[in-house]
């Protein structure tokens, strides 16, 4: 018999070969859409829309805070016209945290859609503040729950995950839907130290989701550039520790976010430790703190806390001030102090000020000008650049990942983050294995639908930044920033003018009058000029029989534009002002 190698080698393989399995089919269901009206190629407004069926809800209702140039803007809000054209689909509000940018909007959307609101003890509590400067807490329901948690939104469901942030009691989303478990995760950080009774983030919550199989993830983007990890808060206590003892026969003025109540709870023990008192300078910061103290978030005994009218009647050394202004805002009470504009608090050598956050983009300069008028004054300044006096709240690289390895998502869309941040968060889940067609970076209004097999965007829907000015919405818009940015640039000359209705013969000036512009007195024949000029143009409409009123302010405007460009280079606003006299 031959032994033929070659058959033998076959006949194992036939024999070894297992039958392949057919993969059962994926079922289609109702399709889930999400869209996000705020909070992407940007930092805050975070807004993000879930829809199925007849059914809708929100996570989140953040403001954002207005760009340089919006000039006189007090805060920004996102559009809400999608939602109230939706409001009879409009089943309820949920909440990861109580920062601004997460829970500031959300007055203006309750005054025209009243929807039932869910959240943790601490951002209700929070939210009550604001609802009832806002007048409307007694129309709004508000709804206390706990990590762990579940609430019905329709045919979804929306259950509360404990994670680590900068301010208690924040919470990612899970949404369960007829598509599939979408993970929303909300700011956070893994923090294996929390302060206080605050739990570590629920990991085993995360990767029981995972094996049990997540559809979608949303997980944020803010420090998506940052390696490594985030340093856990107890670090910052550290920092304090070391300084508060050294700080010997100085007063201390610590600078921070007024919602960062882990911070806070530093201060006031490293206050204890040393003997001193807390005052509280500041309404937001003020607010918060009573607050947090009246939920049981801050322990401090009632005999430290003293008020800031008293700080001046106990020794410098006994006393540490808490206050808002770590962002350099020019009506914050250290900007106040800074400019020697408080009531209370004059800054001198014997002060020892601790500035404890980091510089917002484009706030560096606000910051950087307080620094240098507190330093003037004689005080010593410590910020974070020289001490670790502040740790970021948001998850870098390895947190992103191990959230992305936790979940293990088939779907992945990263979101709050300016676009840079976006595409980095994008980039890290392609190293953890999600395919590029598996990955969304979308901007504001996008309709990202889902079946549960298929995910593709479909759609756009109306989404923007409102405007809100004082007692005013969504009133000032691009011409309104156009002008007042001209203005702030160029100044404003007025021309003032009466002339007869029938014959338009000039009756008395023109008038000229100027702000921001030029000097009138050292500029007196420049003005001299412009009047000649004007009462030439009217003179010529009179002898013309121009009698339009439009059309003789636009003359007056375009020929006194081209002596003022000539003359000086600029171009100023021009209001031409005509009265008519029958």
């Amino acid at each position: 018999m031959v032994y033929n190698s070659k058959t033998a080698k076959q006949a194992t393989e036939i024999t070894v070969k297992k039958p392949v399995k057919k993969r059962p089919p994926q079922r289609r269901s109702a399709p889930v859409r999400i869209i996000p009206l705020g909070g992407l190629n940007e930092i805050g407004k975070n807004l993000y829309v879930f829809e199925c069926s007849n059914d809708m809800f929100i996570i989140d209702c953040g403001l954002a805070f207005p760009d340089a140039d919006m000039l006189g803007v007090d805060i920004v809000i996102p559009d809400f016209s999608y939602l109230e054209k939706n409001r009879e689909r409009f089943r309820g509000i949920v909440l990861t945290h109580g920062h601004e940018d997460h829970v500031g909007a959300l007055p203006y959307l309750l005054k025209n859609v009243n929807v039932p609101v869910f959240g943790t003890r601490l951002t209700i509590g929070l939210i009550e503040g604001k609802l009832k400067e806002h007048g409307i807490l007694g129309q709004c329901s508000l709804n206390v729950v706990q990590p762990r948690q579940t609430v019905s939104m329709g045919c979804m469901a929306v259950e509360f995950i404990r994670v680590n942030h900068s301010i208690p009691d924040s919470c990612a989303m899970a949404v369960h839907t007829p598509a599939g478990i979408i993970v929303h995760t909300g700011d956070f950080k893994v923090d294996y130290t929390p302060i206080g009774n605050e739990g570590v983030i629920d990991l085993a919550r995360f990767g029981e989701l995972g094996n049990k199989g997540v559809l979608a993830l949303l997980s944020e983007s803010t420090n998506a550039e940052r390696p490594g990890y985030t340093t856990s808060e107890r670090k910052v206590g550290d920092s304090f520790r070391n300084i508060f003892a050294t700080a010997e026969e100085r007063r201390i003025i610590v600078a921070s976010f007024s919602s960062n109540i882990h911070r806070v709870q530093q201060i006031i023990d490293n206050a204890a430790v040393t003997g001193r008192y807390v005052a509280v300078s500041g309404r937001s910061m003020i607010n918060v703190i009573n607050k947090a103290i009246e939920l049981g978030y801050i322990k401090v005994s009632s005999k430290m806390i003293i008020d800031i009218d008293e700080v001046n009647s106990h020794p410098p050394e006994k006393v540490v001030i808490i206050t808002t202004g770590s962002q350099g805002e020019p009506l914050s009470a250290l900007s106040r102090m800074a400019s020697n504009d408080h009531k209370q608090v004059k800054i001198n050598p014997r002060d020892l000020i601790i500035i404890s956050a980091t510089p917002i983009p484009g706030n560096e300069k606000l910051v950087g000008r307080v620094v240098n008028e507190l330093m003037r004054s004689g005080a010593e300044v410590v910020y974070e650049a020289m001490y670790e006096v502040h740790v970021s709240g948001h998850a870098c690289q390895d947190e992103l990942k191990m959230m992305l390895s936790l979940t293990k998502p088939r779907f992945f869309m990263p979101i709050h983050g300016e676009y840079k941040h976006l595409q980095k968060h994008a980039q890290l889940a392609r190293t953890m294995g999600i395919p590029d067609e598996n990955i969304f970076v979308l901007g504001l209004g996008n309709v990202l639908e889902t079946d549960g097999v298929d995910t593709k965007v479909t759609g756009q829907v109306t989404a923007g930044a409102v405007l809100v000015d004082g007692s005013g919405v969504g009133d000032v818009g691009a011409v309104v920033l156009r002008d007042r940015k001209k203005l702030a640039e160029d100044g404003l000359i007025t021309i003032v003018a009466a002339i007869e209705r029938e014959t338009g013969q000039l009756l008395s000036g023109p008038d000229i009058v100027s702000r921001g512009f030029v000097y009138v007195r050292e500029s007196e024949e420049l003005m001299s000029q412009a009047r000649e000029l004007m009462r030439k143009v009217l003179d010529s409409c009179a002898a013309g029989k121009t009698r339009e009123w439009g059309m003789i302010k636009n003359m007056m405007k375009d020929k006194l534009s081209e002596l003022i460009y000539v003359k000086t280079k600029r171009n100023p606003m021009i209001l031409p002002i005509l009265l008519m006299i029958d």
